[in-house]
């Protein structure tokens, strides 16, 4: 399986760190000039610059070249998070919602592969809200990602 994010702070950071040091394919649009709220996207993550897209285009076109997204939060959904779940009901995308502050993490875990063996996806876009938005969101999908990941082994 392969994830794609779109490289801004918080939860994609976190995926691409994860991915990157699990020696998984991970990918995704960014936006033009590798813009992101802390500044230029590191070349170090591998994300392919969307041009004249700024975070909307960059959004919708990963939602739309993957089989699904995964929308992890922590509480109420708003800015850029909010706009991936639109984007998802706009395409008929399938996605998964879930709230990385419920303290049932094997729950979750088992509800997100179950998720991902019902829609066979091979490529899952995973988005949630930037560092600025919720301070927690790049610790919190680290854990649950690795955990995630462990989960899926076990399985193979």
């Amino acid at each position: 399986m392969k994830f794609r994010t779109g490289g801004q702070t918080g939860v994609d950071r976190a995926v691409l760190d994860v991915c990157l040091q699990s020696l998984i394919a991970v990918g995704g649009w960014c936006p033009e000039g590798r813009k992101a709220e802390d500044g230029k996207i590191p070349d170090r993550y591998p994300l392919v610059e969307l041009q004249d897209a700024g975070y909307d285009e960059r959004t919708e076109a990963n939602v739309l070249d993957s089989d699904a997204t995964l929308i992890l939060h922590l509480g109420e959904i708003s800015g850029g998070t909010k706009f991936t779940v639109s984007c998802c009901a706009k395409f008929n995308k399938p996605s998964l919602l879930l709230d990385l502050r419920d303290e049932n993490l094997q729950v979750q875990l088992e509800e997100l592969v179950e998720f991902i063996e019902d829609k066979q996806i091979k490529e899952l876009n995973v988005a949630g809200p930037r560092a600025s938005e919720e301070s927690e969101a790049y610790g919190k999908t680290r854990i649950f990602l690795q955990l995630f990941l462990s989960a899926l082994r076990k399985r193979e």
